[in-house]
């Protein structure tokens, strides 16, 4: 069940994404930053936006500690507390709860971000399956390795409703960003044990929903936004959680995959960078097989979509493609596009 409406859009120019909002919940790789850096925009946005607002952190990354998140966005001009970052451990944590009882040995596949978080849920951690663990939980850390994932694989062999043991994700994050580009995430990790056990696991971070139950009870959150990079991920946990959403081109996802997004992955708001959190947002009119934002329009007719419009600014294209696509109920491979509507001018890592 939802656990808030989206907002909708009036005639003319709507409200800024941030009128309305109570807590900013915000991604971090992609988002915020890539690799050690910040994104361009992202900390004096953020910072702004946090004068009439709570801002929270959510992030999948398993390898890091809420406490060293925070240092790393207090360094980066970000003045944040580890209780301000809600990590997908800690969702884990929710989950191993749940299942198994108090002090359990768990096995743990991952780094210190993991490690703190089960010995801070009183559980007793190991590496072995030799230790008869009650259950694994795995999330990324660029040290983990074969030896780590199958420990992991010798420890599930047995399928659960045959009385193994619970496994819990912290995500299933496919890629990463980095400075240097696009890394294999938490996804390819844990796709490597199912691969040898057959089995899949519970997933506790986005874009499932008990990340996001644990930042909207933590912060007290009446009418949320969450900020990402991720239609797969961040966009489509949101839209399980009943929160509005603004996709930030700067991360993983470009037009291209906005234009393809499927229903459930589509965000409230569309956005080049996070400056546009303060701007008003245009209103999106689709009439006739002709999407109009502000003046980018674009048409659908027949297999082609037809770009009537470049207007002024390209993010307004792209939201205008976007509309028009979403309201045909078609997609997107059903069309012939234009290069033009799906062309990337926006920074990425």
């Amino acid at each position: 069940m939802a656990l808030f409406g989206r907002r909708t859009q009036t005639e003319g120019l709507a409200p800024a994404p941030l009128d309305g909002v109570d807590v900013v919940l915000a991604d971090l790789d992609g988002v915020v930053y890539a690799g050690p850096g910040a994104l361009p925009h992202a900390v004096e946005s953020l910072n702004r936006a946090r004068d009439q607002r709570t801002i929270g952190y959510i992030t999948n990354n398993a390898a890091r500690t809420d406490a060293s998140v925070a240092a790393h966005l207090t360094d980066l001009g970000l003045d944040t507390a580890p209780r301000d970052v809600v990590t997908s451990p800690q969702a884990a944590m929710r989950l191993l709860a749940e299942r198994i009882a108090p002090g359990s040995a768990v096995l743990v596949v991952g780094g210190d971000g993991l490690v703190t978080e089960v010995e801070k849920a009183g559980f007793v951690v190991t590496r072995s399956a030799d230790d008869a663990p009650a259950a694994v939980v795995q999330g990324f850390a660029p040290e983990v390795g074969w030896t780590q994932l199958a420990e992991a694989a010798f420890a599930l062999k047995t399928p659960e409703e045959e009385g193994g043991i619970p496994w819990v994700a912290t995500n299933t994050d496919w890629t990463i960003p980095q400075s240097r580009g696009i890394a294999p995430g938490n996804g390819t990790l844990v796709s490597a044990v199912h691969t040898a056990v057959g089995r899949l696991a519970t997933v506790a971070g986005k874009p499932e929903v008990p990340i996001f139950q644990e930042a909207v009870a933590r912060f007290g959150a009446r009418q949320p936004l969450f900020l990402g990079d991720r239609l797969d991920t961040d966009i489509l946990g949101a839209n399980r959680a009943g929160i509005a959403s603004a996709l930030v081109l700067t991360g993983v996802d470009r037009p291209k995959h906005v234009l393809a997004a499927p229903e459930g992955s589509r965000p409230t708001y569309i956005l080049g960078d996070l400056r546009e959190l303060h701007e008003p947002y245009p209103s999106v009119h689709v009439s006739d097989g002709v999407a109009t934002v502000r003046d980018a329009k674009v048409a659908i007719d027949g297999p082609d979509i037809r770009i009537l419009s470049a207007g002024g600014r390209p993010i307004d294209l792209v939201r205008a493609g976007a509309a028009a696509i979403w309201d045909s109920g078609r997609a997107i491979f059903g069309f012939r596009v234009p290069e033009e509507l799906y062309a990337d001018p926006f920074h990425r890592p």
